[in-house]
């Protein structure tokens, strides 16, 4: 498996770097949407609209399953372009979707990546989602080389934030009227971050999914 050079002057360019479609946890398994995910993925998010519509514009209203499973399709692609990685979680030998999670606003040249994440209401307060943003900050760190590691959320979200701190994310700090919430009110944003700072490749400690 080719990782990405930390070397400027030989840096490949991203839509070549071999990156795994996904990758295990101790309870899920956690990989890229895939045509035909659309529907379980639909389930979760109906069931957890609730809990999700005060922090995400997606779940103001109910998605049909065809938008989600255009959402499915529109990842996949973008995952292959190296443009962003949006996962899902599935609780691992099942076919059952427990929540979202994502590698977003990636800058290769850093490189570093942004860590978004929502859960399946009834999964919550099992240690899913610590468990999951464990294995998505050492896919981060050990397959895509990241050099910083960031979780952001809304300063009023204390599930989100509980979450970055169990994951031993440090808060950087406060960003004031830095954005609008669903509502349109100006809201402050915390911003977490884990960063690399020598320049040696940790050895990989997740085992990849293996092709269909």
């Amino acid at each position: 498996m080719r990782g990405f050079s930390e070397q400027p002057m030989d840096k490949p360019n991203p839509i070549l770097l071999d990156i795994p479609e996904g990758f295990c946890s101790k309870r899920l398994e956690i990989r890229v949407p895939r045509p035909g995910d659309g529907a379980a993925l639909n389930a979760a998010a109906i069931e957890s609209l609730k809990n999700l519509r005060p922090w995400l514009p997606w779940a103001q209203k109910a998605p049909l399953v065809e938008e989600s499973e255009t959402f499915c399709r529109t990842s996949y692609s973008k995952f292959l372009a190296r443009q962003d990685m949006p996962l899902l979680l599935w609780l691992k030998d099942t076919h059952t979707c427990i929540g979202g999670a994502g590698l977003h606003r990636i800058n290769w040249d850093v490189p570093k990546v942004e860590i978004g994440y929502w859960l399946r209401t009834s999964y919550t307060g099992q240690g899913y989602m610590t468990e999951a943003v464990e294995a998505i900050k050492a896919f981060a760190f050990d397959v895509l080389r990241a050099r910083r590691v960031e979780i952001r959320m809304d300063i009023s979200n204390d599930r989100s934030r509980r979450v970055a701190e169990r994951c031993g994310f440090e808060l950087e700090g406060i960003l004031r009227n830095e954005a609008r919430t669903v509502y349109g009110e100006l809201r402050d944003t915390r911003v977490y971050s884990k960063v690399r700072t020598d320049d040696t490749l940790p050895s990989p400690r997740l085992r990849p999914l293996l092709a269909n």
